[in-house]
């Protein structure tokens, strides 16, 4: 699926929303869901090659492995959060929403503690002992 396919696909759901939500607001927000995922699995693939390429010129770099999967882990997490927040939004619970947008803050530190840990040892490792 193109770019055009899915802006299209997107607008057009959005005017059924507007046109269902004061008829049936638990069926509008289910098409909205419904949307979300179409889209998401039809850039899968794209998203998939960003991944390989990364990896790819990660390995040409000599990066290690532990810090690009974190990399890459942190980079889906944040999507997912952003996702699952904006979906939360949309059904009208905010709270909720900032408590996804919070664990997803949470989890992308939980996984960059041995990066900085890695890098404030080096920056040690540098400075003369005292």
């Amino acid at each position: 699926m193109d770019i055009l396919q899915i802006v299209l696909l997107g607008v057009v759901a959005a005017i059924l929303y507007i046109l269902l939500k004061e008829v049936n607001k638990s069926l509008a927000f289910f098409l909205i869901l419904i949307t979300g995922i179409i889209i998401f699995f039809s850039v899968i693939q794209q998203i998939q090659l960003i991944f390989e390429t990364i990896r790819t010129l990660g390995n040409q770099a000599n990066i290690q492995t532990l810090y690009l999967n974190t990399i890459l882990k942190i980079i889906g997490i944040s999507y997912i959060a952003e996702i699952g927040s904006h979906l939360t939004k949309d059904a009208g619970l905010d709270s909720v929403s900032k408590y996804i947008e919070l664990a997803g803050k949470i989890f992308i530190l939980l996984l960059a503690v041995p990066i900085i840990t890695t890098v404030i040892e080096a920056i040690v490792g540098f400075l003369p002992n005292v």
